[in-house]
């Protein structure tokens, strides 16, 4: 069993999620969102998602994290304070001593729905169905579980294509 904590990183909003796989399936253990105010400077922004990731990964004990990919074609301030919060993610995850794996929001699509280019609402959707959640995550927390649901099935793909190669 593997277990994975998701993460959508963003300034104001900051989803995060976690999955473990469960025989040929996924189950979902917890997931949120860490949100803060537009109104507090960056720095301070910035602690308070590094100490609510934290939180997260001392609860919920996650062996790897993924965390999205920067899209380059946004806006240069808006693609630069999304690298900060990235970063947090990144030194969050490392300073509990995890690997962490990325993931482009192309590829997180892919495997989740099947379509890269989905819109928020599909992946929401094929969340709520894979983990047989009882409703709709919010959409960074569905992101992030999709995130953490796209690496368990890379991550199962790699270890089948291992074994049949081993097998041959």
């Amino acid at each position: 069993m593997t277990r994975v904590l998701g993460i959508d990183p963003g300034t104001t909003v900051t989803g995060w999620g976690v999955v473990e796989s469960k025989g040929s399936g996924f189950g979902h253990v917890a997931h949120g969102c860490i949100r803060t105010s537009p109104d507090t400077p960056l720095p301070q922004r910035l602690g308070e998602i590094f100490t609510g990731l934290t939180a997260a990964i001392r609860a919920h004990r996650p062996e790897v994290v993924t965390v999205e990919e920067i899209f380059v074609s946004m806006n240069v301030q808006s693609a630069l304070k999304l690298g900060h919060a990235r970063g947090v993610a990144i030194v969050a995850a490392n300073a509990q001593g995890l690997e962490v794996f990325e993931y482009t929001a192309l590829q997180i699509k892919q495997a989740v729905v099947g379509y890269g280019r989905a819109e928020k609402s599909q992946v929401q959707a094929m969340v709520k169905m894979l983990l047989a959640l009882p409703a709709a995550p919010p959409q960074d927390a569905a992101d992030a579980l999709a995130g953490a649901l796209c690496h368990l099935q890379c991550a199962s793909g790699v270890a089948a294509l291992l074994a049949r190669r081993v097998a041959s």
